[in-house]
């Protein structure tokens, strides 16, 4: 076992307890960025000018009548930059824009005493448009060949032979949508400015160092003269990963000018139609198949919706690139992506950062052709489970192959697989209007950012002369448990009992150049450098400890607060042991530091070794369809999960049950809608409001949930053997649109194959039913009614998301 990942006498780290400000989340105590406003005087509050078109170019901005309006203090304007203009990585999202990218994007700020009075500043500045052509799809960027950004490949082996090889082969079209984060708290910043002009931004952040960056360059300073602070967040999800920096900019900017702290906070309806969502994705593919339904050939291209700005584009479809092979073996591969550059808001990261867009495709492309090829669903997938030696077509060797396997019949068998499929056989045979439906799916997914360098961390901890400790890290806390963790890590690395932790809120004046907490990198960077920083620690203090007690130093172990001779009953409390080296004059705090190891990228060859592990797992889901409506309600679900050796196993177990409740939300429910006519609205975020987006709740919950972290499962190359939890979950999701797709098949003669609208919403699933219905098996096509034309030749099934054809 290796030394990070061994676990000491009597740990911390894997006994299950609460998060550590679960009290105060039900209580409602716990402090968010807006409280804090309350608490400051003389506060600003800033009001976004918005632009109603999807595109344009700004000819005259007036303010006169704004500054007008009674409590207005300042309106803010391009003019008013001192530093960039611009508050992207990518230098492509001006503050201030000169051209209208979207329908609401911001183009001037109006600050005021109160809220109402910067809202009727912000309506009383007059904005004249030159309108330009918007386009306001994934499809009308592709047919306008409107793309930005990278363009990788990633290639294996020779798809002309795969093909060529293959007993069947093919092709079709499979287009999806993206998703809201909403988060319970939107967008916040608070910024303040000192006697001496340095800044000071409280921050709904995921990036702290990144906010600090843009502020820093927007104001013209060093980014020695701007600390950002990060208490928590209410939900992030990815969606404060890169967009808070240009809110934080907008504060920070308004006091620096005015000498008062500056509030913007987000109401709900600016933050849906203002910030970016997950990826929707376009994608075209054609597989080969040997005659015993193993994948022999794969050439797919994936684009990505990218919205009016790269933003996080380039990486997101990397790692989608990076994932279309899931848990399958391909030998030959040729997968491109691109980015569609529309004229909606700027998309962003979503818990999977692009995974799992790449792994529904091949998720989709199985569901589909295991019908045509005569196998159940669950025997196609598992005849092509990468082996043992096995490589990634971006190069990397697939470790644990054997997980792979292993938990797919743990599932199996936890579920009573086989007496529930004959259960439900049954039951589709008595009732011709209702359908049952088992699936089971499984997911690989890579831990570590694509980007080598991000994969760092840093920490400080401090021992007080009372035995009390206090730790700072890098990673923000957003709800995930990455603070809990991270304080289990410190009283187990250090020995002592974890109600002599405190953590302190994530600021960068104490550990700078943090990553993101993101890439659910964030308990392995993290709890590195912690536990680096506590073994500094412990080491100075056994040297103590060994003096105080007339040992060697090798032969100290601090367990539970105390410190104790092996083979002997001499001991010395950690309190004692604390102050004795306070008068010693031995250091008493730490700097840690962790970088993962072992990990190379080339984007330019789309090759390497891009992540430290893979995260597995698999879900079997059982549905129940309406063949009259369409609607649906999933009856019980089941769970394994590799999460290596769990750090806090009660921490875990939620973030499976909310990872997979948020996907199946993505895959069955949240219908992002935008006005595509070409009436004045067109380009308008529709379903701005949860009145008419629609979000998981306990009426969507299973009825039975049934979640076990898989056992023995130690990570050699993680914090005390443990592995990511964050966004891994979500995909095994995925089970349950496989399910509604099986049930909705069911309606239709044996060996049906039926193409699923994604999401899979009670409508999309009654025109599955209703195509299984007219189907037989020579003809797999008919007129669906929804306004896609259908009615081709030979064994090709159409509806409104792809087209799926034998060639």
């Amino acid at each position: 076992m290796s030394h990070l990942s061994e676990r000491p006498e009597k740990p911390v780290v894997g006994v299950p307890m609460p998060h550590e400000s679960a009290s105060l989340h039900v209580t409602g105590t716990a402090l968010y960025t807006d409280d804090l406003v309350y608490r400051t005087k003389d506060v600003l509050h800033a009001f976004p000018v918005q632009v109603m078109k999807a595109h344009g170019r700004i000819t005259a901005l007036r303010t006169e009548a704004a500054l007008a309006v009674p409590g207005v203090v300042r309106v803010l304007t391009i003019d008013d930059v001192p530093g960039v203009n611009d508050a992207g990585m990518k230098h492509d999202e001006p503050l201030f824009p000169t051209e209208v990218m979207f329908h609401g994007h911001a183009v001037a700020w109006v600050l005021g005493d109160t809220l109402e009075a910067a809202r009727l500043g912000a309506a009383a500045v007059e904005v004249e448009l030159e309108e330009l052509p918007a386009i306001v799809s994934v499809r009308e960027a592709i047919e306008a060949d409107s793309f930005h950004g990278a363009r990788p490949m990633m290639i294996r082996g020779d798809i002309e032979d795969g093909f060529a090889n293959s007993a069947h082969v093919f092709s079709g079209e499979f287009e999806f949508k993206g998703q809201e984060h909403f988060y319970l708290e939107t967008h916040c910043a608070l910024a303040q400015v000192d006697e001496s002009g340095q800044m000071f931004i409280q921050s709904s952040t995921q990036h702290p160092s990144e906010t600090q960056e843009i502020v820093a360059h927007v104001l013209g300073l060093h980014s020695h003269e701007v600390t950002v602070q990060c208490l928590r967040m209410g939900g992030g999800f990815g969606g404060k990963e890169m967009q808070p920096h240009g809110f934080a900019a907008i504060a920070a900017l308004g006091a620096k000018l005015t000498g008062r702290p500056v509030r913007l906070r987000l109401n709900r309806t600016q933050d849906l139609t203002m910030s970016g969502k997950r990826h929707g994705f376009h994608s075209t593919w054609k597989i080969g198949f040997d005659a015993d339904g193993r994948i022999q050939a794969l050439d797919a291209t994936l684009t990505a919706d990218g919205g009016w700005s790269l933003d996080l584009s380039e990486p997101v479809l990397a790692r989608a690139l990076c994932h279309i092979d899931n848990t399958y073996w391909i030998p030959n591969a040729q997968v491109a992506g691109r980015i569609a550059q529309s004229n909606t808001v700027s998309n962003t990261a979503f818990r999977g950062f692009g995974g799992p867009q790449g792994m529904l495709v091949m998720e989709d492309i199985l569901g589909r052709c295991a019908p045509l090829l005569g196998l159940d669903p669950a025997e196609l997938r598992e005849r092509n489970f990468y082996q043992p030696g096995q490589s990634t077509p971006y190069g990397q060797p697939v470790g644990q192959t054997d997980r792979i396997g292993k938990i797919w019949h743990e599932v199996q068998d936890s579920a009573d697989w086989a007496g529930r499929q004959r259960e439900i056989a049954a039951f589709n045979a008595a009732h011709p209007n209702t359908k049952r439906a088992l699936a089971i799916t499984n997911i690989k997914f890579g831990i570590s950012f694509n980007l080598t360098a991000f994969n760092q961390g840093g920490s400080l901890v401090l021992i007080y002369k009372d035995g009390s400790v206090l730790i700072n890290h890098g990673g923000t806390e957003m709800g995930q448990g990455l603070h809990t963790k991270m304080m289990q890590v410190a009283a187990t690395t250090l020995g002592i009992p974890l109600h002599k932790v405190r953590l302190a809120p994530t600021r960068t004046d104490k550990v700078p150049n943090t990553s993101a907490t993101a890439a659910s990198s964030g308990a392995d960077l993290n709890g590195g450098a912690i536990k680096n920083a506590c073994e500094q620690l412990r080491a100075r203090l056994v040297e103590v400890a060994a003096t105080q007690l007339g040992t060697n130093a090798a032969d100290v172990r601090i367990v539970e607060g105390v410190a104790r001779v092996l083979g002997s009953d001499k001991e010395l409390d950690w309190d004692t042991l604390v102050r004795t080296a306070y008068m010693q004059r031995v250091q008493l705090s730490a700097s840690g530091y962790y970088r993962t190891e072992g990990l190379h990228w080339d984007a330019k060859i789309f090759q390497g070794s891009p992540f430290k592990y893979f995260s597995y797992g698999a879900a079997a889901t059982e549905v129940e369809v309406d063949g009259f409506t369409g609607g649906y309600r999933i009856r019980r679900v089941d769970i394994v999960h590799d999460v290596g050796d769990s750090l806090s196993p009660l921490i875990d177990i939620g973030q499976v049950e909310g990872g997979f409740v948020q996907g199946a939300g993505w895959l069955t429910l949240e219908d992002l809608r935008w006005d595509t006519s070409d009436g004045p609205n067109r380009g308008r975020f529709l379903t701005q409001a949860a009145s008419t987006y629609k979000l998981p709740s306990f009426s969507e919950m299973p009825e039975e949930f049934n979640v076990t972290l898989m056992e023995n499962a130690t990570e050699e190359g993680a914090v005390y053997g443990s592995k990511a939890v964050g966004e891994p979950p979500l995909m095994l999701a995925f089970s349950v649109r496989e399910a509604l797709r099986q049930a909705a098949a069911a309606f239709g003669p044996a060996g049906t194959s039926v193409d699923l609208g994604c999401p899979a919403t009670p409508e999309a699933v009654y025109w599955a039913i209703e195509t299984a219905r007219s189907t037989d098996a020579q003809h797999n096509g008919h007129a669906n009614g929804n306004g896609y034309s259908n009615g081709h030749a030979g064994n090709e099934i159409s509806t409104d998301a792809s087209v799926l054809s034998r060639v």
